[in-house]
C-alpha cells in the first residue's frame, strides 16, 4: 500500500508542478503544443528516473560512506547534466524535429527544478531504491501530465475569443493558476 500511495500522491497530490511549483519555466515554455509538450515530457521523465536512481546511489554509497553529504546538490546537478546530454545527443541524431522544436528548452533540463527536486527529495524523505524509483516514475507521469494538459488547453484557447490583455502569456499564467486548483482537490486521495 505504501508504494501505491507514494505513487498517487506523486502524481496528483504532491504533483511538483501544481503543487510544490517547480518546473514552471519548461511548463510555460514547451506547453504551445502537445506535440512538443509530450517530447518535452518523455525527455524529463527520462531524465527524472534515471538520475533519481544514480544520484540514490551516489549518495548512499559514496557521499554518505565518506562522510561528503555537503556536495550533494553539486554532484547531482552534475549527474543531470551529464544525463541531459545525452538525451540531447539522442534527440539530435533520432528526431531533428522533435530537438528543433524543444530548441533552448531542451538544454535547460538541467536547471530543471523538478529533476533536482525529485532527487532531493528522495533522498531527504528516506526512501529506499523501489521507492526512489517509484517516486521517480510518479512525479515524472505528474510532469507529463501537468505540461499536455496544459498545451491541450493552450491549443484551444488559440481559437478563442480571449480578451486582448489576456492573449499568449497572461492566459496561460492564469489557465496554470486554475489547474493547480483543481489538482488541489487530489489532496484527500493519501
Amino acid at each position: 500500500m505504501s508504494l501505491l500511495s507514494i505513487i498517487v500522491g506523486s502524481i496528483f497530490v504532491n504533483n511538483y508542478v501544481f503543487a510544490k511549483f517547480l518546473g514552471i519555466c519548461p511548463l510555460l515554455g514547451v506547453s504551445n503544443k502537445v506535440e512538443t509538450a509530450t517530447g518535452m515530457g518523455a525527455a524529463v521523465t527520462f531524465v527524472i528516473t534515471l538520475s533519481s536512481l544514480i544520484t540514490y546511489l551516489i549518495q548512499i554509497y559514496i557521499l554518505n560512506a565518506l562522510n561528503l553529504q555537503y556536495l550533494q546538490t553539486i554532484v547531482f546537478i552534475l549527474v543531470i547534466a551529464t544525463l541531459v546530454q545525452f538525451v540531447e545527443m539522442v534527440l539530435k541524431k533520432n528526431s531533428p524535429n522533435l530537438y528543433s522544436a524543444l530548441g533552448v528548452f531542451l538544454p535547460l533540463i538541467t536547471t530543471n527544478c523538478v529533476v533536482l527536486g525529485v532527487a532531493i527529495l528522495n533522498i531527504s524523505e528516506g526512501y529506499g531504491i523501489i521507492e526512489t524509483l517509484v517516486n521517480s516514475i510518479g512525479s515524472s507521469i505528474g510532469f507529463v501530465i501537468a505540461i499536455v494538459l496544459l498545451a491541450a488547453v493552450r491549443e484551444k484557447l488559440e481559437l478563442a475569443d480571449v480578451p486582448k490583455s489576456f492573449e499568449g502569456f497572461p492566459i496561460a499564467l492564469v489557465t496554470t493558476g486554475l489547474m493547480a486548483i483543481a489538482f488541489s482537490g487530489f489532496a484527500g486521495l493519501v
